[in-house]
């Protein structure tokens, strides 16, 4: 397996560390007390605010961004590009899509929206290594 289609697997866990930062403040209380609703998660996440919430959105997010990123490293693999060159796009990638959950849940929408288009870019640049 390559660094890329390990990267692939760690872009499609960020959701799921997004979905437990949102849900961790309610974890282990009950529900009349605040807990989390795992009869309804939705809506109990819907009524979160601050950093929770901010952190669902960037579950949302990162769930958005893995079609793009999926796509690009499999063409970059189909197209036989280099490898290495596919291995590094994929963990930059990575890389800033942790530092934009952490930009999201810290309420840095500027430096946020810069760090999502660098993901973007490298998403796209998969495609033309």
């Amino acid at each position: 397996m390559t660094i890329a289609n390990t990267c692939l697997i760690v872009a499609c866990l960020l959701p799921l560390l997004c979905a437990w930062l949102a849900k961790s403040k309610g974890i282990g209380k009950r529900r009349r007390d605040g807990g989390f609703d795992n009869h309804d998660p939705r809506g109990w996440l819907g009524r979160q605010t601050g950093w929770q919430a901010r952190a669902n959105a960037a579950q949302a997010n990162s769930f958005e961004a893995l079609p793009l990123f999926i796509a690009g490293v499999l063409a970059a693999q189909q197209m036989q590009h280099d490898q290495g060159r596919i291995d590094a796009l994929a963990m930059a990638f990575i890389a800033a899509r942790l530092i934009y959950i952490a930009l999201y849940v810290a309420d840095q929408p500027t430096l946020r929206s810069g760090v999502w288009a660098i993901g973007m870019a490298l998403s796209i640049a998969l495609f033309f290594v």
